[in-house]
């Protein structure tokens, strides 16, 4: 039979050679290594399924987890906090938050970001000024929600703003159980995918519409070259009453002061040095006022005129 096995054609080789190893295993090993058969016609089906199916899973699309909104997902969940969170951090880490606030809101974000969430994100820095929680996470969740409807403006000005905003949080440091670098990662990360899909377009037209704001508590100043050069001219008027004023009470001397008694006497040098001082140095930061408005104002025209 093994003679019978080595006679058979080259195209049964592969079936003769399983059928000769199990008879005799010696004069199958002994006809290998003499011989060099052909690669079988089931070898050779079984390469181009291999690359075919290599292909197919390199061509299937992947999943995008870094969309914008699904980012804003994720930046919400960072807020799920307990409600007295805010309240119970720190004086310096509350003056942090406090800044962060004003990152989020500085500027025109009415005109940059829209309406609804120009109205949303400055209802999120009240928020975070009074330490608040709850509303915080409330308003959070509401980004998604909003992110559809954006401009391509709209998303970079958001964008800006959550990164500023997210600095702010990463300078805290650590602080309980990291919070805040979540919140801060989420807030950065999310700001750079929302200001990556903005034309230079866009983002030059806004650079030209955009104003210096200047915030105190809930209001906020816009500031220009004609306000800046107006106040100077207020600080400069007010700097010369309080000179006259302060050289009106120098003028009157001590010995036309009378009064029934010392202890009178003395209460009116001390009340007549303290207005001195207080004119005086008035005076002095009118100046100081008026020449730093001055300068603001020509800073100001010089960028205006640039852009």
């Amino acid at each position: 039979m093994d003679s019978v096995g080595l006679l058979q054609p080259l195209h049964n080789l592969s079936s003769t050679i399983f059928f000769s190893q199990q008879r005799s295993p010696r004069l199958m090993i002994h006809f290998v290594s003499s011989l060099k058969p052909l690669p079988s016609k089931r070898l050779n089906l079984s390469k181009p399924s291999t690359r075919t199916f290599a292909l197919a899973e390199s061509d299937s699309p992947q999943p995008l987890e870094t969309s914008s909104k699904s980012l804003l997902l994720q930046l919400s969940k960072c807020f799920d906090l307990p409600s007295e969170y805010f309240q119970q951090l720190p004086s310096d880490l509350r003056l942090d938050l406090n800044d962060a606030a004003f990152d989020l809101s500085n500027g025109p974000i009415i005109d940059e970001c829209g309406q609804e969430l120009g109205e949303t994100l400055l209802n999120l820095s009240r928020a975070w000024e009074r330490a608040d929680t709850s509303t915080s996470r409330t308003l959070v969740k509401k980004l998604p929600e909003l992110e559809s409807s954006l401009t391509a403006g709209a998303k970079s000005s958001f964008g800006r703003r959550l990164i500023s905003a997210g600095k702010r949080f990463r300078g805290m440091g650590q602080y309980g159980q990291g919070e805040l670098q979540k919140i801060a990662k989420a807030m950065i990360a999310t700001g750079e995918v929302l200001s990556a899909n903005t034309s230079p377009a866009s983002v030059g037209n806004e650079s030209k519409s955009n104003t210096r704001m200047f915030k105190f508590g809930e209001l906020q100043v816009a500031v220009s070259p004609e306000k800046a050069y107006a106040g100077a001219a207020i600080s400069f008027v007010f700097g010369i009453l309080s000179w006259q004023i302060s050289q009106g009470i120098q003028s009157i001397p001590e010995s036309s002061l009378q009064y029934a008694n010392d202890n009178a006497l003395q209460l009116a040098k001390s009340l007549r040095g303290s207005l001195l001082a207080t004119f005086y140095a008035s005076a002095v930061l009118s100046g100081f006022t008026t020449v730093g408005l001055l300068l603001l104002a020509k800073q100001l025209s010089s960028e205006k005129d640039s852009s």
